[in-house]
């Protein structure tokens, strides 16, 4: 049975979490026209190039997750992943985005507590209990056990809230489906044990039905002169040869079992899967033989689609986890920027010459330099480094010449002429 053990859902979980890629973010406060650096350093600081992952691959597993932010030692925000194992929040009352109250509870191995605290928008509480427990239920049915945790700079366990706000943003999946969330794999789970059930059949049959079987009539078989008991006259090796003096003796064999139904089931089940997860059938059966680049492009449109509404629903989550960030350092001009906007990477798969040609006609129809940069995926940071290069080359190249007069046409002017070379070299 471990063998038998096929974990496409793994891949169905896969397949858009590695296209989940923020690049930045931008606010309106300088026009939108280019990515926050304040922004970007937040987040390098935090690490979320690699830790952003956790959070996306805890919300489609787990329907949600969340960001937690929190003032460092050193003034600066501190952006953790929270997991909704240990982590639960509360909604203001006929909301699903306002947070009312988050309360995170874990094991703490270095004092052996169960530790838990709440935040709510004025205040933060602190609690500690020996009990080597730590789950939702426990919290629930032994509220007595629980004792606030003497902190410093607390009063009986109890803290100001400096952001005035719960400092958690929640991640939830497909909140469209199910407003509490809904996981990428629930869809496929009776699939993948049709699956299962189908490759465990197939190994029985391998083992079991696959050998051909032989069979020799009219053979004498002898008894054990002890026991009574039958002897073996051949044994099944493939190094062995059956043979027999008795000429009256047929020798043959049993068909061995079909094992194509087997495979056909397990194909059909897989495009089952592939279909109602929107994961490209390649991606799962790998037969890309002869198949055009237009083809691939089309099979992979359910997949990106997918993908783009993951990033509308998380990106408002970004933004918000952001502008937080923002409170803590003071910055109350985008700790309210509500024209804030996650820049993600492209999910489409492109090649570098299909980019390249909608940059030139881009640039033909007069859309602007960054954005087509943007659109050939480039980062925010690669396109900063960009302009400055560009600038540097514009300086070291040399002045234009000026054009020659055409014979007999009186001189002009050095300012007219002067003035021409400008206008080339801006070109």
């Amino acid at each position: 049975m471990k063998l038998a053990r096929a974990n496409w859902a793994g891949l169905v979980i896969d397949a858009p979490a590695e296209r989940l890629g923020v690049d930045g973010f931008r606010f309106g406060v300088d026009g939108g026209k280019t990515a926050d650096q304040d922004a970007n350093r937040i987040w390098q600081e935090n690490h979320l190039d690699a830790d952003s992952d956790l959070i996306h691959y805890g919300a489609l597993v787990q329907r949600r997750a969340y960001a937690l932010v929190e003032r460092g030692t050193d003034g600066r925000p501190v952006i953790t992943h929270e997991t909704p194992r240990q982590f639960a929040v509360e909604y203001e009352q006929g909301s699903r985005r306002r947070i009312a109250a988050a309360l995170k509870l874990w094991r703490d191995d270095w004092t052996n507590m169960t530790r838990a605290t709440l935040w709510l928008p004025g205040s933060i509480h602190y609690f500690a209990t020996r009990r080597e427990a730590a789950g939702f239920a426990v919290l629930r049915s032994e509220l007595r056990t629980w004792d606030p945790l003497m902190l410093p700079g607390t009063t009986d366990g109890t803290a100001t809230n400096p952001l005035g706000r719960v400092p958690a943003v929640d991640f939830v999946n497909r909140r469209n489906r199910r407003i509490t969330g809904f996981a990428e794999h629930e869809d496929i789970l009776p699939i993948q044990d049709r699956i299962n059930l189908s490759l465990i059949n197939l190994i029985a049959a391998m083992r079991y039905g696959a050998f051909r079987q032989r069979w020799a009539a009219g053979l004498e078989v002898d008894e054990d002169p002890v026991t009574g008991q039958k002897i073996q006259p051949f044994q099944l090796d493939i190094k062995s040869l059956w043979t027999t003096d008795d000429h009256e003796v047929r020798f043959g064999e049993f068909a061995s079992t079909d094992l194509v139904p087997y495979v056909k089931a397990v194909e059909s089940a897989t495009q089952d899967l592939a279909a109602i997860s929107r994961t490209p059938p390649h991606y799962l059966l790998g037969q890309v033989v002869n198949v055009s680049g237009d083809a691939l492009k089309a099979a992979e449109t359910g997949l990106v689609s997918k993908v783009r509404d993951r990033q509308r629903n998380f990106g408002e989550s970004w933004e918000q986890v952001m502008r937080l960030a923002f409170r803590v350092l003071g910055d109350e001009q985008r700790a309210v920027a509500y024209d804030a906007e996650t820049i993600w990477r492209d999910p489409e798969s492109r090649t570098l010459a299909e980019l390249a040609d909608a940059a030139v006609k881009h640039g033909a129809a007069g859309v602007p330099w960054r954005q087509r940069m943007e659109g050939m995926g480039y980062t925010p940071q690669e396109i900063g480094r960009m302009e400055i290069d560009r600038a540097h080359d514009a300086m070291l190249a040399p002045a234009a010449e000026p054009t020659p007069l055409p014979t007999g046409q009186p001189p002009q002017d050095s300012r007219a002429v002067i003035g021409r070379g400008d206008v080339a070299q801006a070109a």
